[in-house]
């Protein structure tokens, strides 16, 4: 069959349409925990550190799959991978409606955080396998991760349904699972492209390589700044903006949701906007806006930071896929799942030690607005590495050869 064949075709945009629906279902859980931890405070009787462990086991399992397993889409392919992973976080999602100990939750979640990774990294990979350039694999990236930010909206609101109707928030793991049962049936059927490279070369070795290289560990830098960043508007916004005194009263309330459609919006109108503006350009101006979000909410007080904290989810919506599809996109792609999972490892890395450091900061000043002094000179570092990136850009010859070698 030929690339202009219509099945051809098709399988090309169901696989696209898997990893779409791969990276909306994962975000339906991991990005509602703000909205599951007071449920299981109440619950449990639980301090916030102890209930915090519920975004902490589900980082440690992503990071710990990530170092360990990133080779695995190198090694067994990507279809083997994907499937792994989804019946990984599928089975941990699904044993949520039998399990009733605070002990097992974490447990659980340590099991779907591992099975993420590890269908996260093949998906990563297969990004590169359907792209037909950097500059392609950088906007597709941007439409996969606008339905992350979709899944993001989506989660809190079933837990809003599902507390509203007094059914329990654990029904949201059970949709998760049975959206995964799908998705793997689809994994399963669907054709992937062949592999260039012989999968028995990749190794843990290769990862160890991987994360030595200089373009590497910058990208994952610049990531980790960004992810602190993140992580500080959903997890602690909610409790900055208690203190908010101003005439909007519905503002704090629904700040969050605000900066979730703003994140997701602005993801897909970024995968248009990158391929009019150079990636540089278009990370240094939005890291730049980032940074003014944050400082204006610290100089105008938390009434300020109602408006622009939310409002800097327009300006993130591109920063993470782009700097995760350049950073995979330096190395040949018999290396992306590795490549994948040395940047995935460092991402939830800052997830899990971001709102941990804020966290510590606010309680040694007694004040969240402490928490978001860290945060804000995090925007500021992130901003200064980006302005570095669009002066030097250090990966610009890395990225030329893949196109002329990797994307023929």
């Amino acid at each position: 069959m030929t690339a202009t064949d219509p099945s051809v075709a098709r399988n090309a945009r169901l696989i696209r349409w898997l990893i779409c629906l791969m990276f909306f279902t994962f975000a339906m859980t991991t990005d509602a925990v703000g909205s599951v931890i007071p449920e299981i405070i109440t619950e449990f009787r639980l301090s916030m550190t102890a209930a915090g462990a519920f975004q902490y086991a589900t980082m440690a399992g992503i990071a710990g799959g990530a170092l360990l397993l990133g080779f695995l889409a190198d090694r067994i392919g990507r279809k083997r991978t994907i499937v792994l992973g989804l019946a990984l976080y599928g089975a941990s999602s699904l044993l949520f409606a039998v399990s009733h100990v605070f002990s097992a939750f974490v447990l659980l979640l340590g099991v779907a955080g591992l099975g993420i990774s590890v269908f996260k990294t093949g998906a990563l990979a297969l990004i590169g396998d359907v792209s037909a350039s950097t500059a392609h694999h950088t906007r597709f990236m941007n439409t996969v991760e606008g339905f992350f930010a979709v899944g993001a909206i989506i989660g809190p609101a079933i837990v809003a349904t599902l507390v509203t109707a007094g059914l329990s928030w654990k029904w949201l793991y059970v949709i998760a699972a049975s959206i995964c049962i799908a998705l793997m049936l689809v994994a399963t059927r669907v054709r992937y492209p062949a592999m260039r490279a012989a999968t028995e070369r990749a190794t843990l070795a290769q990862m160890v390589g991987v994360m030595r290289d200089p373009l590497a560990l910058g990208f994952s830098a610049l990531i980790m700044l960004y992810v602190a960043v993140e992580v500080a508007i959903y997890v602690w916004m909610p409790t900055y903006l208690k203190e908010y005194s101003g005439s909007f009263n519905w503002l704090p309330g629904y700040a969050l949701t605000i900066f979730f459609i703003l994140r997701a919006v602005g993801r897909f109108v970024g995968a248009w906007l990158l391929g009019r503006l150079s990636w540089t350009v278009a990370l240094m101006v939005v890291g730049g806006a980032i940074f003014l979000c944050f400082l204006g909410s610290l100089l105008g007080g938390v009434e300020a930071g109602a408006w622009l904290l939310p409002l800097s989810g327009s300006c993130m919506s591109i920063m993470y896929p782009t700097l995760n599809s350049k950073g995979i996109s330096c190395f040949p792609k018999a290396q992306h799942g590795a490549a994948a999972g040395v940047i995935l490892f460092f991402t939830a890395l800052a997830a899990a030690i971001g709102p941990l450091a804020m966290a510590a900061v606010s309680d040694a000043y007694g004040t969240t607005r402490a928490g978001f002094v860290l945060a804000t000179a995090f925007a500021a570092l992130l901003f200064a590495g980006l302005l570095t990136n669009w002066l030097l850009n250090p990966a610009a010859a890395r990225l030329q050869s893949s196109d002329r070698l990797e994307y023929r």
